[in-house]
């Protein structure tokens, strides 16, 4: 076999065909990678891979269209059909002379995320998961290639019936998609032959096995299969009185059944041992804590999607393929809605987009509008939409918890001293955790309501009434929960809202604390970026630069041991607090400042059994300062809203952050740009196309 390799091989390369598809190949690369990855900074090699899949139409028919059929005009394949080597070792020689072309060009475009990593963070393993799914791709053309030659001693029929067959397979979604939208036997029977769906599982971030085992059956089956032709051959060369079927019929059935089998059993495997998530921001899997509910949930749901199964969106359908995989308690079933026009008008008289979900447990139900599983923001331009970020585990993880639970737990946020409203991915937060937020003023209340489970005080700009003190003091003095925030151009003249929190042993020096340690600031030393202590509402938010703390007021706690305090932010030693800011000349201590570490966000627990958490900074719980670390603020308040709720209600919620659709894009350098563009997709490709001609024009001199 390695010498039918080693054969077939130098005969390539002695032959213009080997080095012009190698150039071509890589010249189409070079030309996307230019433009996707180098002109606009996309960080997805898989998007240039994706944009050059059809030019296997044309270079694989060309690359083996002589590799058994000139063998078989020019009669030199007596010589192999003769020889003591096998058949079989005679095809997969061939076969991989033909690969080892093909993987030259794939190990040339494994350097391209090299390149880019000089230019900014990717996603090296969906990268790599990416060429790997393109190679096999590659692979399985070639096979099919090698097959249609050994049927005819015809060049330009072999290539003429190759592109046939894999303009078949490329566009077999297509085809079977006009069929019929729902699918049935007749789609179910094409979509065998459908090349091109596991190659978009291997681009699109996900370690598909299914897909692996899928060319490399058919990679497989298409080598048998030649075998098969080439042995009746060999029998007749030998033995003109054998039979040419005798190795056709029953072999070559047995050989299919099983293909049909393994690719059958793979499909009948639960998704979760077959497809692993490879990208960064794991956008299929399910998080540990939302796990944790599914274990523990103990009613019956159904989750409707207003979509045919094929046409559905392929991350939403990954995402709920593990929910129902993580409890028999889940049912997910696909609505097809030109089938089934009138089904959302059971549940909702709203108009509703494909692949929106409905989601049921006995006679509670909620929607979920497909709008709402998507984050979208405009690209640099400005002009344009694109998607930030992916929220289907956690609106799904919400609607779950919605219409399983009967109380809905109320927060009633202060209102009558120009507070600032939770808003934007906070009040997201909220809502996703099922927490009805309320308005209260308390000169229309004569008490804090009783059923409200936290009280929200968010950056008061003007004083509590000696009332208002006196109801929030008894409200919290009866157990109840609050969450408080500090602003720093107010608090100085808030004598009842220090009072309130003197009361737990907290006070302020006032002022903005500034932080000289490098490592506590983003851009200047009144931006914070405080230590995040490990506790049960910071999760794994632990350590420096997690959340984003500006203009931060610096809170300080009573030495007696009548609450235990747990600090969740704080500064470092050189911090200092700017108690006259706005004629401060220096970031440094000056007279009247106080130097000194300083906590940043707190939380306690009353003898009541009520929770408290004060935070120094207002401005943190904002969009704005929530972007700066990219959601983390956010995730924080999540979890102090957990700690906020009774025992009974904290076990029962969990809030999923939404995760980042994709990888920031690259900044390249306009040099970089022509070097590495010219490099790929036109240096490299004319270089080897150039060589392949020489080569070809000297031995036509012999």
């Amino acid at each position: 076999m390695k010498a039918i390799w080693k054969r077939e091989l130098t005969s390539l390369f002695h032959n213009v065909i080997a080095w012009l598809f190698l150039g071509v190949t890589l010249f189409l690369f070079g030309l996307y990678f230019f433009v996707y990855n180098l002109s606009y900074g996309y960080p997805y090699i898989a998007y240039s891979l994706s944009a050059i899949s059809f030019i296997f139409l044309i270079t694989v028919p060309v690359l083996t269209m002589r590799v058994l059929a000139e063998e078989r005009r020019a009669r030199t394949d007596q010589l192999l059909l003769t020889s003591p080597v096998s058949v079989g070792k005679i095809v997969f020689g061939k076969f991989l002379a033909l690969a080892t072309i093909y993987t030259i060009s794939v190990l040339v475009i494994c350097i391209a995320p090299v390149v880019l990593l000089l230019f900014g963070e990717i996603p090296v393993l969906e990268t790599y998961v990416a060429i790997f799914g393109f190679w096999l791709y590659g692979l399985a053309c070639i096979a099919i290639g090698e097959f249609v030659s050994s049927l005819t001693e015809s060049q330009v029929i072999s290539a003429v019936i190759t592109f046939a067959l894999l303009f078949g397979g490329y566009m077999m979604q297509s085809i079977t998609g006009l069929i019929s939208s729902s699918g049935n036997l007749l789609t179910r029977i094409l979509g065998c032959y459908d090349l091109l769906s596991p190659l978009e599982d291997l681009m699109s971030g996900s370690f598909s096995l299914t897909a692996v085992v899928y060319y490399l059956s058919l990679i497989g089956l298409c080598l048998f299969l030649t075998t098969q032709v080439i042995q009746k051959r060999r029998w007749t060369v030998s033995r003109r009185k054998i039979s040419l079927s005798v190795f056709s019929v029953g072999t070559v059935a047995a050989g299919m059944a099983i293909v049909v089998g393994l690719n059958a059993g793979m499909a009948m495997l639960p998704e979760t041992w077959t497809s692993f998530d490879v990208t960064d921001q794991k956008l299929y899997s399910i998080t540990d804590d939302t796990r944790e509910y599914l274990d523990s949930l103990d009613q019956d749901v159904t989750i409707y999607v207003l979509s045919a199964k094929d046409d559905a969106d392929d991350i939403l359908k990954k995402t709920l393929t593990n929910y129902e995989e993580g409890s028999d308690h889940i049912t997910v079933t696909y609505i097809d809605p030109t089938v089934n026009p009138n089904f959302a008008a059971q549940y909702t008289d709203q108009s509703v987009s494909a692949n929106s979900l409905f989601v049921v447990s006995g006679d509670r139900s909620t929607v979920i509008s497909y709008d709402d599983i998507y984050e979208y923001g405009t690209d640099s331009s400005g002009y344009y939409s694109t998607v930030t970020g992916y929220d289907g585990e956690g609106q799904i993880t919400s609607a779950l918890q919605y219409v399983t639970r009967e109380d809905m737990p109320v927060f009633y946020e202060l209102t009558g001293h120009d507070e600032t409203e939770i808003s934007g991915d906070f009040l997201d937060v909220l809502t996703k955790a099922n927490i009805e937020l309320e308005s209260l003023d308390l000169l229309q209340n004569d008490a804090v309501p009783a059923d409200c489970a936290a009280l929200i005080i968010n950056g008061p700009q003007s004083d509590l009434s000696e009332d208002d003190y006196n109801k929030i003091a008894a409200y919290l003095e009866a157990g109840g929960s609050l969450f408080a925030t500090l602003d720093y151009a107010a608090y100085d003249q808030l004598d009842r809202y220090q009072k309130l929190l003197a009361d737990y042993g907290i006070s302020s020096p006032g002022g903005i604390v500034a932080d000289l340690d490098h490592s506590y600031y983003y851009q200047n030393p009144y931006y914070l970026l405080p230590y995040v202590a490990s506790t049960d509402v910071t999760g794994d938010l632990t350590g420096y630069s997690s959340v984003f703390a500006p203009f931060m007021v610096g809170l300080q706690v009573s030495d007696d041991d009548t609450y235990t305090y747990t600090t969740i932010l704080s500064t470092s030693d050189s911090a200092v607090a700017k108690t006259h800011y706005s004629q401060a000349t220096s970031y440094e201590a000056e007279e009247g400042d106080v130097e000194g570490s300083f906590i940043g966000g707190l939380s306690l627990t009353t003898g009541q059994g009520g929770q408290i958490y004060v935070f120094g900074a207002t401005l943190m719980f904002t969009d704005a300062a929530n972007d700066i670390v990219s959601g983390r603020n956010a995730e924080l308040f999540s979890g102090v809203v957990n700690g906020l709720l009774a025992e009974e209600d904290s076990a029962q919620t969990v809030v999923i952050p939404v995760k980042d659709y994709s990888v920031s894009t690259l900044t390249v350098s306009a040099n970089a740009v022509l070097i590495y563009g010219l490099l790929w997709g036109m240096l490299i490709p004319i270089v080897l196309i150039i060589t392949g001609i020489v080569i070809w024009a000297r031995r036509r001199r012999l």
